[in-house]
């Protein structure tokens, strides 16, 4: 069966476009929710015309965010986190984070619900991420995410030499002579 969509619906279209669904489907679930309407000559007419305009209305700001986009593309956003052995962030890095970098990045606030992630970044390594800002424009930024240094990783080369200096230095740990130790106190 042919519906003009009301609104966006997932895995099937975009509000205002011409679906082909199951009878069912559209009967039981979009119909009645008033997702979707039975698409009779009428509201074919009226969905072109609807379309037109919205493509019109997307290509007039494709041209104000063209600058914007060419701002992103390509940017290279480091982020250093803490992580296992594996290269598991303990954490994670997300849409709101990528967000935020960037927007200090290139001085332009971006908002966190066009950053497309489909699961927040977790491991170590470079992960490339869509921005998507209107109709067809979506730079591309390159997220590098980094262990942090662990202390361990760093105390291995000194940490022996320096726990044999403070052994000596320490008084509890000092070797004691026994004939100091038993001499009378006055």
């Amino acid at each position: 069966m042919k519906v003009v969509l009301r609104q966006d619906v997932a895995k099937v279209g975009e509000a205002g476009t011409v679906q082909t669904v199951s009878n069912g489907y559209a009967r039981n679930y979009l119909i009645p929710r008033g997702m979707a309407i039975v698409a009779t000559e009428g509201e074919l007419k009226v969905a072109a015309h609807n379309l037109g305009v919205k493509e019109r209305k997307i290509s007039r700001q494709e041209d104000l965010l063209r600058s914007l986009s060419e701002k992103i593309d390509g940017q290279r956003l480091t982020f250093t986190a803490k992580a296992g052995a594996q290269g598991r962030l303990y954490g994670s890095i997300t849409a709101s984070d990528v967000a935020t970098a960037l927007a200090a990045q290139i001085s332009e606030e971006i908002d966190r619900r066009r950053v497309v992630l489909d699961d927040p970044l977790r491991s170590i390594g470079e992960h490339t991420v869509t921005v998507h800002l209107v109709g067809r424009l979506r730079p591309q930024v390159t997220v590098v995410i980094e262990a942090e240094a662990t202390e361990e990783v760093e105390a291995d080369g000194p940490a022996g030499a320096t726990e044999e200096t403070d052994a000596a230095e320490s008084p509890a740990e000092a070797p004691v002579d026994i004939d100091e130790a038993t001499e009378p106190t006055a």
